[in-house]
């Protein structure tokens, strides 16, 4: 488990004293793939260097299984890094090194035998997809090839969490897709916790199970995606969930009630779900705002619908879709605005 407590982070500039984190707050649990979320300059980077003390906090604790990370010599934290991998958006893989070697080379800083560190290189080649690239160098593969060849470097000293950050920003939607379900795939085979730092709500609705709002330097929301997205409280999180503006879709309507619908993996039907539940149900819906995306047969995102006829009405669609798999509808009480 992840703890931490009541941490600030401030830096001294040309221009005096900036605060990068303010009193967060946060706990994250063994096994958990958690999205820590904001736009440029919330703090997310800062954070998550503060969790292995590549960034000593100004305040507060980071608790690792227990075992406070600010407590910790050089040597102590050196050992327990290897622990805590990280990939990032630029891949930091070393040039002149084929990629077997770029995976053993944290095994070689770590004193492993040479024949053992290849032995699970060439393992890791094999889980992340690329057992033909062991020869290849960083230069002669794609961005997303890279990326999977800096997930294999951070696995080899078998890590217990896996820190990205920004791990998919620089790559094309597609690619960003086969590298999330990779980590999903290391996540439930290998038991590894992994934190997402990301400026694209996209990608925590795609792998995340639980969320953490940065803005300005506060965790400003957290809790389940499916929560968090479906009925957002904090200004943050109504400016990720509506990205072009709530104001204008959240205009009062006389006698009409709103539902919201997160999709989070839910197969799509060939139909329009809201023609069909027309169709089915009898109930006529109104598409207020909607932020979805397809990935292969699955649909990712939310809708904002406005139902007229009352209190069956409203019951009836929120049974109808709530019976689908993987979709979680809520009715909006508090209206974004």
């Amino acid at each position: 488990m992840i703890e931490i407590k009541n941490l600030s982070k401030e830096f001294e500039t040309a221009d005096g004293k900036v605060e990068a984190l303010k009193n967060v707050n946060l706990t994250i649990s063994d096994g958990d793939i958690y999205g820590i979320i904001g736009m440029s300059g919330a703090g997310k980077s800062t954070l998550v260097r503060c969790m292995n003390m590549l960034e000593r906090p100004t305040e507060g604790t980071v608790l690792i299984d227990g075992c406070d990370m600010g407590s910790l010599s050089m040597a102590e934290l050196r050992k327990v890094r290897r622990e805590i991998t990280m990939i990032f958006q630029g891949f930091n893989l070393l040039m002149q090194r084929t990629c077997l070697k770029n995976i053993c080379f944290p095994l070689e800083l770590a004193g492993v035998d040479k024949a053992d560190a290849k032995k699970r290189a060439l393992k890791l080649l094999e889980i992340v997809g690329l057992p033909d690239k062991a020869n290849a160098y960083p230069a002669q593969l794609s961005g997303g090839q890279q990326q999977r060849i800096a997930i294999a470097r951070a696995l080899a000293t078998e890590p217990k969490v896996l820190l990205c950050d920004e791990a998919t920003s620089a790559l094309d939607p597609k690619t960003t897709h086969s590298i999330l379900e990779l980590i999903r795939d290391i996540n439930a085979r290998l038991g590894i916790t992994v934190i997402i730092i990301t400026h694209q709500m996209s990608v925590v609705e795609e792998i995340c199970s639980h969320v953490a709002i940065l803005d300005d330097g506060h965790v400003v929301e957290e809790g389940l995606v499916s929560t968090v997205f479906s009925s957002p409280k904090s200004e943050a999180a109504k400016r990720l969930v509506f990205p072009d503006g709530a104001d204008e879709i959240m205009t009062e309507t006389p006698g009409e009630r709103r539902i919201r619908v997160v999709f989070s993996g839910a197969l799509a039907a060939k139909t329009p779900l809201i023609a069909q539940m027309a169709m089915e149900e009898q109930v006529v819906a109104s598409i207020l705002g909607a932020s979805t995306r397809s990935i292969g047969d699955k649909a990712y995102g939310n809708m904002l619908l406005g139902i007229t006829g009352g209190d069956e009405m409203v019951q009836r669609a929120m049974t109808y879709l709530s019976n689908i798999e993987d979709v979680l509808v809520e009715e909006v009480t508090d209206h974004v605005g």
